[in-house]
């Protein structure tokens, strides 16, 4: 019984945290090479330098 409760909170505060969990933000990104710029919430790869941000958008726009 007493195991029963104690997997019954876990779960409930488990489930608390994902409820909370917000998106990460995106950023705009430059790339390397060509110039050009990339709104990605991730780093697209190696060839690619943060810009600005964080934006609450996927066109990195200010609100």
């Amino acid at each position: 019984m007493k195991k029963a409760f104690l997997i019954s909170v876990f779960c409930l505060l488990l489930g608390h945290a994902w409820v909370q969990a917000a998106p990460a933000p995106f950023q705009l990104w430059q790339s390397k090479l060509t110039g050009r710029y990339l709104c990605s919430q991730h780093k697209p790869g190696e060839g690619w330098v943060w810009h600005a941000g964080p934006f609450d958008n996927a066109g990195c726009r200010p609100r």
